[in-house]
C-alpha cells in the first residue's frame, strides 16, 4: 500500500482507494424525524457494519460524520444534504469544506451538470476544496455525461448515486447496470455503484460489470424501509 499519510490518521488518499477497491461501502443514514436520526445511533450502526466487514462507510450530516469518524477505523465518505430538490447533496463549496472539516476522508457531492446554488462550477468547487483539504472527492452522477464532465472537473471517484433521479435516465428496479458498464468503458476513474442495490446478487452483478466498489444503504441500515418490504407482502400494515 502507498504511504501518503495525511492529517486524518492512516487514511491517506492511496489508503482510502486501497480499502474501497473491490469491497463494500455501507451507507449509514436515517432521515429527519426518524427514531434512528441521532449521531450516537449512526455511530453504533457504523460500528456494526464495520464488524460485519464493511470496508468504508458513507454518512450524511456534520454531527454524524464527526461521531462516526471518531469511532471507526475505516474510511468515511461524508456528505451534507441541504434541501430536497435539485442539487442538494453537498451542494456548495461551503458544504464541501464543512464535510471535510467534520472528518470525512472522501467528500461526496452532487456531480451532475446542473447549476449549483452558489454559482460555482463543479470544477471550481473541486479546486476550492483541494486548496483547503486533502480529502478525496466523489461525484454523485446521474448519467454518463455527468460522469465525463465530473472526471474533467478533477474528482477522484464517480458514483451512480443519482441515476434515475435527474430525468436523464429511467429509474431502474435495481442498480443501473447499463450505466455502470457505460461509465466503466468511457471513464478512467473508479466507478462506485450506489443506488438501489438491494441484494448480494445485485452487488455481485455490479462488480462483474467492472465497478470499483459497491455502496449499499437501505438494504442494510434502514429498518423502516426493510420492514415495509415485508409488510407489503404479508398484508400486516396497520
Amino acid at each position: 500500500m502507498t504511504e501518503d499519510r495525511t492529517s486524518k490518521g492512516r487514511w491517506g488518499r492511496g489508503q482510502v482507494l486501497d480499502a474501497m477497491r473491490g469491497s463494500l461501502t455501507v451507507s449509514c443514514q436515517a432521515y429527519p424525524g426518524e427514531p434512528m436520526r441521532d449521531p450516537r445511533t449512526t455511530a453504533q450502526v457504523a460500528l456494526s457494519v464495520v464488524a460485519g466487514g464493511a470496508a468504508a462507510v458513507r454518512v450524511q450530516g456534520l454531527d454524524d460524520i464527526a461521531a462516526v469518524a471518531a469511532v471507526v477505523d475505516v474510511p468515511v465518505v461524508g456528505l451534507w444534504k441541504d434541501g430536497a430538490d435539485g442539487v442538494f447533496i453537498t451542494p456548495t463549496l461551503r458544504h464541501a469544506l464543512a464535510v471535510a472539516d467534520a472528518g470525512a476522508h472522501v467528500v461526496a457531492l452532487d456531480g451532475t451538470r446542473r447549476p449549483r446554488p452558489d454559482g460555482l462550477t463543479l470544477a471550481e468547487t473541486v479546486a476550492g476544496l483541494r486548496e483547503a483539504s486533502d480529502t478525496l472527492v466523489m461525484a454523485d452522477c446521474g448519467s454518463l455525461d455527468d460522469a465525463l464532465a465530473a472526471q474533467d472537473a478533477g474528482v477522484d471517484l464517480l458514483g451512480t448515486t443519482l441515476a434515475g433521479y435527474t430525468g436523464e435516465r429511467p429509474k431502474t428496479d435495481g442498480p443501473d447496470l447499463e450505466l455502470v458498464e457505460a461509465m466503466v468503458a468511457a471513464c478512467s476513474l473508479p466507478v462506485v455503484v450506489e443506488g438501489r442495490v438491494h441484494t448480494p446478487a445485485q452487488a455481485a452483478a455490479a462488480l462483474a460489470c467492472g465497478a470499483f466498489s459497491v455502496c449499499v444503504g437501505t438494504a442494510i441500515t434502514h429498518p423502516t424501509t426493510l420492514t415495509s418490504w415485508f409488510v407489503s407482502v404479508t398484508g400486516s400494515d396497520r
